[in-house]
């Protein structure tokens, strides 16, 4: 079993996995990030990231195919599929050199034809809770940035050239989502300029300039449809933050948003000069912080 020292592990965790792990290589309970009372924006974006990604995503990645990634706490790993990949690999199931070894396992264990398995189950009958791991998550921008930038340069920059792009249709589609994340800094970024230069524009139109604004019929389709997919985009986060902390977290998901497009940013530039400069992998380590006893 992996866990992190500070995470509040569910008692219920234990059965779980002594139930569950003949029938799979390695078994994923949800990660459920603790609400930070001091950092409710920055600290806050991790709770509407992983309750998005382990209510949706990783039941949809399981659905079609493709293995479940190990979050590094609240996973289990049978001894045997741990063995044989540490025959593959001169003794080392995990990779040292790996900036994501967690990750890397997760997709490894797949690969060799072995069901890897996600689990969401409900803490008593009835109730809204799930058997899940608990813990605090960086409650600063430079603490937050830095984490994402080692995720980002492990799975998108790393795991390029170390994992490929081995494995049926669904696989290598998650593996597309999973780099994805230099290619979304760079829109969101992109986005954020062009929306700011035409605030400018219709602020000079409000203010009497003499500006005529001409868009292609199919340029405004295709903000349109941009549009109602970025709302549907939105709500949906909403509705899952909700499901896992409730309404008043679920609202707050939306203007966070900004948030986590700001730190995925600046993750995304600092991975990719790591990685350009070609510096040897080190680990930025988290500051973690130990839960209070009022939440334990």
């Amino acid at each position: 079993m992996l866990h992190d020292a500070e995470d509040v592990v569910h008692r219920y965790e234990l059965g779980i996995f002594d139930g569950l792990i003949d029938r799979a290589a390695i078994v994923q309970l949800p990660v459920i990030p603790l609400v930070d009372a001091n950092s409710r924006w920055i600290s806050g974006h991790y709770c509407d990231e992983f309750a998005e990604a382990h209510i949706k995503e990783l039941v949809v990645r399981e659905a079609v195919g493709a293995a479940i990634p190990l979050a590094g706490v609240g996973c289990a790993i049978a001894r045997e599929p741990l063995a044989k990949l540490a025959a593959q690999h001169e003794g080392r199931p995990f990779n040292g050199s790996s900036l994501t070894e967690d990750y890397e396992m997760g997709l490894r264990l797949g690969a060799t034809g072995l069901r890897t398995m996600f689990v969401r189950i409900r803490s008593e009958p009835g109730e809204p809770g799930v058997v899940a791991s608990r813990g605090y998550f960086p409650a600063t921008l430079g603490a937050a940035v830095r984490q994402k930038a080692r995720w980002l340069g492990g799975i998108a920059f790393a795991g390029w050239d170390r994992l490929g792009w081995n494995g049926g249709l669904g696989e290598r589609w998650m593996r597309l989502r999973d780099r994805r994340g230099p290619l979304a800094a760079l829109l969101i970024l992109a986005a954020y300029l062009a929306a700011f230069l035409w605030s400018q524009v219709w602020l000079a139109r409000v203010l009497g300039a003499p500006i005529e604004v001409r868009l292609d019929p199919t340029l405004s389709l295709l903000l349109t449809v941009n549009a109602w997919l970025l709302a549907w985009r939105v709500l949906m986060r909403a509705c899952f933050t909700a499901s896992a902390y409730g309404w008043e977290e679920g609202l707050l998901s939306m203007p966070r948003l900004f948030v986590g497009n700001l730190i995925a940013v600046l993750a995304a530039f600092r991975a990719l000069s790591r990685h350009i400069g070609g510096r040897t992998p080190s680990w930025d380590k988290t500051q973690h912080i130990f839960p209070k006893e009022a939440v334990l």
